[in-house]
């Protein structure tokens, strides 16, 4: 199979025909090219979309997942919510399921956002917070599918869970949290030296903020090297300043996520949010008593914000992903490279998604 346009590769734009089958099989010039071809975008953090959550089990993954190939996203991290136990180990045995199956946006594991997080740092999260042993961890790890997860660095137990969660290849991301500046640091530190990989998760969000006298957490995660930084590109959940900040600071470090919730794609109205009313108003999702909620974005919605905001398309793409794809260790894929996973999305002119082809199957199929 074949495709012509202005193809993204890690050396720029060229006008070029990809020959691929579920791999990238060679890149050949061209005279013209009328679509944009960029990597496909790589979403760390989602937990729903088009009325479908992680939460619901496979046919929510399954509905989520291709809801959002549809909007460029070629590989996702299925994303849980604080729950009572059951229902976490129950969603992640359904993303487990899930890779076994065809279905839009590849699935190569899931995103636990909790329970292991301060109860006084919920967000929108419901209230189920627990603190880990290794009993816990054991029969989430057994299932296989945790690609990363987020904590509080200063909850009981989860210092000493580091080992066995990086021992098991997870991804270790900092947020809903109360930790301090030092405590955070030392945090960090500790996951390095253990051989892990450290994020913060959707930063400024369910985190302090930084003042001339208290840094706090995003002081210490914002002048560290070692840490992914996830960003809401919402225009809601950030200011287009505070994107800078984190921009300027991370140049290769930037992760832009949706963080989308079963609402995305389905207007205004009432939603659900593990068993929360939520309500939608004007793109903007929200419990009863104002507190954000989640997000409805898509990838290509904060392609498009990034690229308006002044980042140059080549660098916007970048923080979906190749950055995200250094993250999570997947070097099969985050670039348009020969051997590489034939993943990528089309574009028109105005950046809106013209096709989106998973391992070279396009997602109209």
């Amino acid at each position: 199979m074949q495709i012509q346009g202005q193809v993204l590769t890690p050396a720029g734009f060229q006008k070029a025909t990809l020959h691929f089958s579920d791999c990238i099989e060679a890149l050949r010039p061209a005279r013209s090219g009328k679509h944009y071809i960029l990597p496909g975008f790589i979403d760390t953090h989602v937990h729903g979309g088009a009325g479908g959550d992680t939460m619901d089990g496979l046919e929510g993954i399954q509905t989520l997942r291709m809801f959002h190939a549809r909007h460029g996203t070629t590989t996702l991290l299925p994303t849980t919510i604080t729950n009572p136990w059951e229902n976490i180990v129950s969603a992640l045995q359904a993303v487990k399921e899930a890779q076994g199956i065809w279905h839009g946006a590849d699935v190569p594991g899931a995103h636990l956002e909790g329970p292991f997080i301060s109860p006084g740092r919920l967000g929108a999260q419901p209230p189920f917070a627990l603190s880990p042993n290794p009993a816990l961890l054991d029969e989430l790890l057994h299932i296989g599918v945790i690609r990363s997860t987020t904590v509080a660095p200063e909850i009981e137990g989860v210092t000493e869970s580091l080992p066995q969660l990086i021992e098991a290849g997870v991804r270790i991301s900092i947020g809903h949290t109360r930790a301090d500046f030092q405590t955070t640091v030392d945090f960090i530190e500790k996951v390095v030296a253990l051989g892990g990989t450290v994020a913060a998760t959707h930063l400024y969000n369910a985190m302090g903020g930084l003042t001339g006298r208290d840094p706090s957490i995003l002081g210490a995660v914002l002048v560290s090297k070692q840490v992914y930084t996830e960003v809401i590109l919402d225009l809601h959940h950030v200011h287009p300043g505070s994107f800078e900040l984190a921009r300027q600071l991370k140049p290769e470090k930037l992760i832009l996520i949706t963080d989308a919730m079963r609402a995305a794609g389905l207007g205004d109205g009432e939603s659900d949010l593990g068993g929360q009313t939520v309500y939608v108003k004007n793109n903007r999702a929200s419990l009863a008593d104002g507190t954000i909620a989640g997000s409805l974005l898509t990838l290509d919605e904060a392609l498009r914000n990034a690229v308006q905001l002044g980042v140059p398309l080549e660098e916007a793409s970048r923080m979906l992903s190749s950055t995200p794809a250094r993250y999570l260790g997947l070097s099969d894929r985050g670039s348009i490279q020969k051997d590489k996973r034939a993943d990528f999305v089309v574009l028109d002119d105005n950046l809106n998604v013209v096709d989106t082809l998973v391992g070279g199957r396009s997602i109209h199929e």
